[in-house]
């Protein structure tokens, strides 16, 4: 057989193999959203290369991720496959490594100067949106919000990591977008990797989606090395270290993932879109014919404080649809669970949280409907759960550092765009799925109209 040969029957391969990859994993979700409907908590699946067992059991997700806690790691299974992606990140690794690198995270997240500059990016980047939108809606022209908030939210993420001014959102970044877009598309092909255990060969090989995975890192690492080097004598180059530089990825990801499904969930319930909007004109007090500027302004400490079922409708939201499906963990040695399910070392354990928030047995008969209201106690306060009955920014000590952070970003730009607008989809019967892909993505973005509020 000659190199001719040889290459064009090893891309046949791995186009046979993506789409193989992609079917099973499709499969497992389906399979086990409906096992866990037929409130099977805990089960095991039998795999070519490892046993994988997925729980929703909240108690089995505090013993993972609390009780037990040293037990359960990343390993080197998923550390190999996030690895060329997310490096050395606190995401990636174990023990010293992630230790050191949580407490120089955790010392930056507690900050009350981060706290006071984020808010102020946060309402600048959220007007600039406002203002893109209102020209689309005089143009009576519809908008892909998804790919708005994933823009922004990146504009808002490096400036406030980096103190680099990407302006992507007003299109005038052609590098951002170029990065963004790797990282989407690197993000799909690491996902695969969990399923098409020819990935190394592949990647030995340099051909399809691997292939495609070095030339897309090759992009961000590019993109990363110009900002170092841009900014060198305004940000020092140890701040963009792994951590900082994955964080930003993430945060920029998962703020932006939310903030669509929430759009989406407003658009389904209009009632409630109404109601979150009065709340926020409520609680700024804002006067007619202000400017976008203006508007933010009125967005204070004291008016984000008040906004109780706006932060009750984002939660609901992030109920039904977390940024992050499905987490896993590798099992270190031999273990018994609170329900009695035994796990072997080198299990791949998973907990599912956006099956969780489906189940009748942890959130009610009505689990599947959408009910900010849950969320409020009796004199409308929002009241939080356990982070281990709503794991979706994990919990015990690798409970989400950004958690606050991101909250206060949704929040911001939550409050500017409802209390400007009214959204309503383009189209009411085009069925909105999920992208497959490490983060909750809507497949082929959100495309809403907007109309100017009164």
């Amino acid at each position: 057989m000659d190199s001719k040969d040889f290459f064009i029957k090893a891309a046949f391969a791995s186009i046979v193999a993506a789409f193989i990859a992609t079917c099973i994993f499709r499969f497992l979700t389906r399979t086990s959203l409906e096992l866990k409907k037929k409130k099977k908590r805990t089960y095991r699946l039998l795999g070519l290369m490892r046993s994988e067992i997925y729980t929703s059991d909240p108690a089995n997700v505090e013993h993972i991720l609390k009780t037990n806690f040293p037990n359960y790691g990343k390993g080197r299974y998923n550390y190999d496959i996030l690895k060329d992606l997310l490096g050395d990140g606190i995401f990636t690794v174990d023990g010293e490594k992630w230790l050191d690198q949580r407490k120089v995270s955790s010392h930056e997240f507690s900050t009350k100067v981060l706290k006071n500059f984020s808010s102020v990016i946060f309402k600048r980047n959220a007007a600039k949106l406002a203002h893109i939108i209102s020209e689309a809606a005089k143009s009576n022209k519809s908008i892909d919000i998804q790919d708005l908030f994933m823009k922004s939210t990146m504009d808002s993420i490096f400036k406030v990591a980096f103190g680099v001014e990407l302006d992507s959102i007003c299109r005038s970044s052609e590098e951002g977008t170029k990065f963004s877009n790797a990282f989407d598309d690197s993000s799909r092909v690491t996902l695969k990797r969990y399923v098409d255990v020819s990935w190394k060969i592949k990647r030995w090989l340099n051909i399809g989606t691997e292939a495609e995975l070095q030339k897309n890192i090759q992009a961000i690492d590019a993109f990363v090395k110009e900002l170092i080097d841009r900014e060198n004598e305004q940000v020092s180059s140890s701040k963009l270290d792994d951590h900082d530089n994955e964080n930003s990825h993430v945060s920029k990801d998962t703020t932006a993932v939310a903030l669509s499904w929430f759009l989406y969930m407003l658009c389904k319930h209009p009632i409630i879109q109404e109601k979150v909007a009065e709340e926020v004109c409520k609680a700024t007090q804002a006067k007619g014919n202000t400017t976008f500027d203006e508007f933010t302004a009125s967005i204070t400490e004291d008016a984000l404080d008040k906004m109780q079922y706006l932060t009750a409708a984002l939660t609901e939201t992030l109920r039904l649809y977390p940024a992050l499906p499905v987490d896993a963990k590798i099992c270190l040695a031999d273990d018994v669970w609170p329900d009695g399910f035994s796990v072997k070392k080198g299990d791949m354990v998973a907990y599912q949280p956006y099956a969780m928030g489906r189940m009748k047995f942890i959130w009610g008969d009505n689990a599947e409907e959408y009910r900010p209201e849950r969320w409020l106690s009796d004199n409308g306060v929002f009241q939080s759960e356990s982070p281990f009955k709503f794991p979706v920014f994990q919990a015990g000590p690798r409970i989400c550092l950004g958690k606050e952070f991101s909250y206060r970003q949704m929040k911001i730009f939550s409050a500017v765009l409802l209390g400007c607008f009214t959204f309503k989809l383009c189209d009411e019967k085009r069925p909105v799925n999920y992208r497959t892909m490490i983060n909750l993505h809507i497949d082929g973005g959100l495309h809403l109209r907007a109309f100017p509020r009164s």
